[in-house]
């Protein structure tokens, strides 16, 4: 049986700022951009108790909490960290999946220091974490990804919960069907009308009603429900696709700014594809209008999208499908992905995708 780990780290990019700029400590801090329609990146746990949180608007973090100390994201010391923190990792296993900056899995089955037990590994790096940078991790330990992350959630801040096996279908029996992976507030409402609230209701719910409503999730959540997770640790990871997104401070609706905006996010998509030495052949516009309903458009070409001159006239041709005059954008995205390559014969498809945008900041 595998012993997995999920680290999780404590209100990372807060905590981050807090320990450069002791000042900030025990005051309540948000880390993002400043502005009309500035996005709270994380807050801190002083914060947290106004209702301030991660994805809320700054302005209206500010009216919750009026003392809010809004601080300047600086992810270039994030990443300095979080390189550390996988020099730690690697310490113990080699068998590690990022998450993201702050969180990853870790498969410690067999492990380097030859640690039988996985909670002894996860209070060692627990410990290693905060002796060299002085920030505190939760961690949650169980014999599969779906019960690890859940459990490294469950004591939070500095926290440490272990899930044997024979306690597994207890402990998803009392949990909120909200709090299980791949239910956002959407599924969760959805759930909530099919009387299913608990764990436990999940289990009780027939496949083909779970695969009716939900798709090929209907199969995920009826195995999470009874403890299935057979995903391995993927320490290799091949990247999808590179993308870049941006929130206006006020709305375009006309032409030209639309066009300035593009060429712009067309030259910082082009900087991050050959940063990522990346190949893809199809170029996903995403739009966000000022009533905040999103669309995508893309476009499958037979060459690779490098430079400017590749990417710019498809982006043109893209936002030239979409109505934007009477209908103001708040953000766009641009997105390279695919890396099959395709018939020349064919002629450039358009579809409509969903994709994960990457937000654009000051790097």
């Amino acid at each position: 049986m595998m012993k997995i780990i999920h680290v999780d780290m404590d209100q990372f990019f807060a905590a981050v700022e807090q320990q450069d700029n002791p000042k900030l400590k025990g005051k309540p801090i948000a880390v993002g951009h400043d502005a009309e329609r500035g996005v709270v990146s994380t807050a801190n746990y002083e914060a947290r108790r106004f209702g301030v949180h991660s994805a809320q608007s700054i302005q209206l973090a500010k009216r919750l909490c009026p003392e809010l100390i809004i601080v300047e994201p600086h992810f270039q010391r994030y990443k300095e960290v979080s390189a550390h923190l996988h020099e730690i990792f690697h310490e113990y296993t080699d068998l590690i999946e990022p998450i993201s900056l702050d969180e990853a899995f870790l498969d410690v089955t067999e492990n380097k220091k030859g640690i039988e037990l996985a909670v002894d590994i996860a209070k060692e790096i627990k410990q290693r974490i905060y002796q060299t940078t002085g920030l505190t991790a939760s961690a949650g330990v169980s014999y599969c990804k779906f019960i690890a992350k859940i459990a490294s959630d469950w004591r939070k801040p500095d926290g440490l919960t272990v899930i044997h096996p024979d306690r597994a279908l207890d402990f998803i029996s009392r949990l909120k069907v909200d709090r299980i992976w791949g239910v956002g507030p959407k599924t969760a409402e959805k759930m909530h009308h099919m009387g299913i609230f608990t764990g436990l209701d999940l289990r009780n719910t027939p496949l083909n009603q779970l695969t009716e409503e939900f798709g090929k999730m209907g199969q995920v959540f009826y195995e999470f429900s009874r403890g299935i997770d057979s995903r391995p640790v993927i320490s290799e990871w091949e990247r999808k696709s590179v993308s870049c997104e941006q929130t206006f401070d006020n709305n375009i609706s006309d032409n030209s700014a639309v066009t300035i905006q593009l060429y712009h996010m067309v030259l910082n998509l082009v900087g991050r594809i050959e940063k990522n030495n990346f190949e893809g052949r199809t170029l996903t516009l995403k739009v966000k209008f000022q009533d905040f309903q999103q669309i995508t458009r893309s476009i499958t070409v037979d060459r690779v999208l490098r430079c400017k001159d590749d990417i710019l006239p498809l982006a043109k041709q893209l936002i030239r499908q979409v109505e934007f005059h009477s209908h103001p954008i708040r953000l766009l995205g641009l997105c390279v992905s695919n890396h099959k390559r395709v018939n020349p014969s064919e002629p450039a498809k358009y579809t409509e995708l969903e994709l994960e945008f990457e937000p654009w900041p000051d790097e």
